[in-house]
């Protein structure tokens, strides 16, 4: 039996968690299935897009001013277009989003005490209620273990982790929404998070998994379905990873990535997967469909992994992306598997015709 399907069949019949958790602040969590689209652009671009079946928009980033959180001068237009756009589709939930890579550079300090904590809480509450909007999502990347080159980090950020997140629900209470971006990977899993303290306070985790294979000198997927003999690290290993030690599975949201990462100088073996070179760049899926003609690149599709890949030999370029199918193969997996939904960064590198929002949407109606 191949790994891929030893993997599904296994998932499929496994029982369900180890330990449940409070389900207080989501309705329906266990039969709404979520559509979470990030977004980092600008006020004009956001109704190019289908947004009728999503069910949150998560505006990326705000940051930190002292304890406070801020939305930046000029993001504010976006912020405002989006508290607007709430008429016309009600059910919509407007998420502020806070930190990102780079973004949460004093984070580690800030909630390290108990007024750094209350005050951010309440700054948090006040934006909410000022531009009526529906929550926050926590992408603190990454409390207690390194992230972003130079960010402070230390031991006790996983218990301050804790401590915050019950800060947050004690002063927003059950009226806003509460999650939080988590890494995807077996150091952050075991070292970030106090898993049994913060999910009950929490609507879901946004599992980012994505950038899986990110930076260095080695090829492989950057978002796939499935691991494989060569590559530990997928949707499937985080979601039996976190099922395993408790989790909720109707609060884990899976991760697409709505742009391809690039290597250079790959040798010809193997089509370029798992192969040396170095990283280049990465290309949002808008793009994608120009650049893969431009550099004559050949698609490949890989069964273990369900993910798709692009090499030319000639240029020695290496491409791993998300595509129609495989974000499709994510979504139909989240159904069957019973978790609370997908969610993808960032709407504003998507196709707004035929791109891969809309393959969640077909995928939907299957």
């Amino acid at each position: 039996m191949s790994l891929r399907k030893f993997l599904w069949i296994s998932i499929i019949i496994l029982p369900g968690l180890l330990a449940k958790g409070n389900k207080t602040f989501r309705e329906n969590s266990d039969d709404t299935f979520l559509i979470m689209a990030y977004y980092a652009g600008n006020e004009t671009d956001i109704t190019r897009y289908d947004l009728s079946r999503l069910t949150h928009f998560i505006y990326s980033f705000c940051f930190l001013d002292g304890n406070r959180m801020i939305i930046p001068e000029e993001r504010i237009p976006v912020v405002n277009k989006l508290s607007s756009i709430k008429k016309d589709y009600p059910d919509l939930k407007i998420i502020l989003a806070l930190g990102g890579w780079g973004g949460c550079e004093t984070c580690s300090e800030v909630f390290s005490t108990s007024h750094g904590r209350s005050e951010f809480a309440l700054s948090v509450k006040e934006l909410l209620k000022r531009y009526q909007v529906d929550g926050i999502d926590l992408d603190w990347e990454y409390p207690a273990i390194p992230g972003y080159p130079g960010h402070p980090y230390k031991t006790e950020d996983r218990r301050n982790f804790s401590l915050l997140i019950k800060e947050l629900r004690n002063i927003l209470g059950n009226d806003y929404e509460i999650g939080f971006a988590a890494g995807a990977f077996p150091r952050f899993f075991k070292e970030s998070v106090e898993w049994e303290k913060v999910m009950p306070h929490v609507d879901y985790v946004n599992i980012m998994t994505y950038d899986l294979v990110a930076g260095g000198t080695l090829t492989g997927h950057h978002t796939p379905l499935f691991s494989t003999y060569e590559q530990t690290l997928s949707v499937d290993f985080a979601v039996n990873f976190l099922d395993s030690i408790g989790v909720e599975r109707s609060k884990i949201v899976i991760g697409a990535a709505f742009y391809a990462r690039v290597w250079e100088n790959v040798e010809p073996v193997n089509n370029g997967l798992y192969q040396s070179g170095s990283f280049l760049t990465a290309i949002t899926y808008n793009n994608l469909r120009e650049w893969l003609i431009k550099n004559e690149m050949t698609e490949f599709w890989d069964e273990s992994a369900m993910a798709p890949y692009a090499y030319s030999a000639e240029k020695g370029l290496f491409a791993t992306y998300d595509n129609n199918r495989s974000v499709g193969l994510k979504t139909r997996y989240s159904i069957q598997n019973q978790l609370g939904g997908i969610m993808f960064w960032q709407l504003g590198g998507d196709n707004p015709v035929n791109g891969l929002l809309k393959s969640i949407y077909r995928e939907m109606d299957k």
